[in-house]
């Protein structure tokens, strides 16, 4: 695992030297680092130091030598790994009892259906015509939660539909897609199981064992030729 994708901004603090930002140079340097501390803050390690990590990147921009050698360093993400696993999987195993529960309690809900790999759903709004076979692509609209509403991704959000191949996205929307028709819009309850399973996803947005509830709405279908 590359070191880097090791390291979570867990505090954000002022930074009393901090640049006007008001010339384009600026304003991109700001960027890159704003963008750096988003591909890294889902990475969820306990006990990171935000001062260290700032004297390492300036370390090494400036092309100063490391102040701690190699093999110390190996040791110490040797040990962050094993902390992050130890937390990893506490959190597996809450989501998992969390997850079964709400599953059981859903399930009881007027219009929610299940099948027999476990998914359920409710109609929204039913559509016509034909539905999807796995090997064709679609066009949705869509928004997906957490059990407890938080939004780990949506379409609508970004004003754009999203095309893709049903065989190509997780358990739970290929079985779904292939008996929605055309304009309709179900509610989605997906297991782990069907969903990404004992990893995390989106980025750390989508914790392991996760329950995902999604909206999907079905615009178009593109057979395969």
């Amino acid at each position: 695992m590359n070191h880097v994708t090791l390291i979570a901004l867990a505090v954000w603090v002022p930074y009393a030297g901090a640049a006007a930002m008001e010339t384009p140079p600026e304003q991109a340097s700001y960027g890159i680092g704003y963008s750096l501390g988003e591909q890294l803050k889902g990475q969820n390690v306990p006990e990171v130091s935000l001062e260290a990590v700032i004297m390492g990147l300036s370390d090494s921009f400036e092309g100063r030598p490391q102040r701690i050698d190699q093999a110390t360093l190996d040791a110490a993400f040797e040990v962050m790994r094993e902390r992050q696993s130890e937390q990893q999987g506490m959190i597996a195993t809450v989501n998992l009892e969390k997850g079964e529960k709400f599953l059981a309690d859903n399930r009881e809900r007027d219009g929610v259906k299940t099948t027999r790999s476990g998914l359920q759903y409710e109609v929204m709004r039913s559509g016509e015509g034909l539905s999807p076979a796995a090997s064709d692509r679609v066009k949705t609209h869509y928004r997906g939660e957490l059990i407890d509403g938080t939004v780990f991704d949506s379409s609508y959000d970004r004003g754009q539909p999203v095309t893709f191949a049903v065989n190509r996205v997780i358990g739970g929307w290929t079985e779904a897609l292939q008996m929605m028709k055309v304009g309709g819009k179900w509610r989605l309850f997906i297991p782990s199981e069907l969903g990404y399973g004992k990893r995390d996803a989106a980025g750390g947005r989508i914790p392991p064992n996760s329950v995902l509830v999604f909206e999907v709405e079905l615009l178009e279908i593109n057979p395969r030729r």
